[in-house]
């Protein structure tokens, strides 16, 4: 891997540095396990003490921290400048060039772009399109009439159904299905009937679905992957929902049917949202919450059924404390038993419905 100098670094990223601009460096690391050569990073200001204690070369920070004795690159965003530096330093996985296998079955009718690697024991169904340069590990099969844009990943034993579109820079992680039918039956007498699902999965430009990620085609219309969203692993989509772009979807949320999900939406693991409610632009649901409304713009919630998240923190700050509750609620009625006959009016006194205005 190439070495930079810290004055390299620092002019790549658009920082300011603050140390020995000569000081070489190799590779990077956290602050608790860096060595010499390696650049970290301070996010979170609780880790501020451990620059007293890194063997890191130079940590990235926000801004100017005067005490420490490692050199420090300042920078608008330390997270977003990591990722620059990790990306020059260690690039992305490198994909062995093994052009079309001759193990591979592709249909005559299928088109393949320029410079596709596709590997040992693919499938391409009638109809297909691959755009120029995409990747496809082993053993994937793409359906009859399924579009790929042009620089995609699929990595081994991923299934495309039939007539789904997937756009340009997509990574689709192994085993993930997409096009699946959706979940969808209709109950007569005590017997489900399925119900053909004529529509497809479109997923735009620049997203990333995780490894083991079921995304359900449509009842009627496409469901929809938008612009820039990542999928965590274990994720699944229900029948004709709409993902907004730029959301991450974090490992094991579950999305159930003709959900529509804003842009810039973040669904920690585990969450649960049903189906036929919107979520607004900007949205955060926490881990494990279970979303049965529609929510608005820029709103946060927790918690299930899930809630606005200053309420519903302050809301379950008190479960732990509930027992205790429910005992003084129950000596409170019984003291109030015991004084029963004392508390109990005179019926020689007059209430106040008795005396005239």
């Amino acid at each position: 891997m190439p070495a930079k100098t810290l004055g390299e670094l620092a002019e790549y990223v658009g920082g300011r540095l603050f140390g020995d601009p000569s000081v070489v460096i190799k590779s990077a690391s956290t602050l608790g396990k860096a060595c010499e050569g390696d650049i970290s990073f301070l996010v979170n200001r609780k880790y501020q003490k451990q620059l007293k204690t890194t063997n890191a070369s130079a940590v990235i920070v926000g801004k100017e921290i005067p005490e420490g004795p490692v050199p420090l690159l300042i920078v608008e965003d330390p997270y977003y400048a990591f990722m620059q530096i990790m990306v020059l330093l260690h690039g992305h996985r490198k994909h062995k060039k093994v052009g079309i296998s001759p193990r591979a079955s592709i249909s005559d009718s299928a088109k393949i772009g320029v410079d596709c690697h596709i590997y040992d024991f693919v499938v391409v169904a009638d109809e297909a399109i691959i755009g120029d340069g995409c990747v496809i590990y082993p053993s994937v099969f793409i359906g009859q009439g399924v579009q790929i844009g042009n620089d995609s990943i699929i990595y081994p034993n991923v299934t495309v159904y039939d007539g789904c579109k997937i756009g340009n820079r997509v990574i689709i992680n192994s085993n993930s299905t997409i096009g699946e039918d959706g979940f969808g039956y209709a109950s007569y007498k005590g017997i489900h009937h399925k119900i053909p699902q004529i529509g497809g999965v479109t997923i735009e430009d620049d997203v990333e679905i995780g490894a083991c990620c079921g995304i359900e085609r449509g009842t009627l219309g496409d469901t929809i992957i938008g612009q820039g969203s990542k999928l965590g692993d274990l994720v699944t989509i229900g029948h004709g929902t709409k993902i907004g772009s730029h959301c991450l979807l974090v490992a094991q949320v579950g999305i159930a049917g003709s959900a529509t999900l804003g842009h810039h939406c973040v669904v920690g693991g585990q969450a649960g949202v049903v189906g036929h409610v919107t979520i607004g632009n900007n949205v955060t649901i926490a881990a494990q919450a279970g979303v049965v409304n529609n929510v608005p713009d820029g709103q946060a919630v927790l918690g299930a059924p899930a809630i606005e998240a200053n309420q519903g923190k302050r809301a379950y700050s008190m479960i732990q404390y509930l027992p205790e509750m429910r005992q003084n609620i129950r000596n409170l009625h019984n003291q109030i038993e015991k004084m029963g006959p004392s508390l109990e009016p005179d019926s020689e006194t007059p209430s106040e419905h008795d005396i005239e205005p």
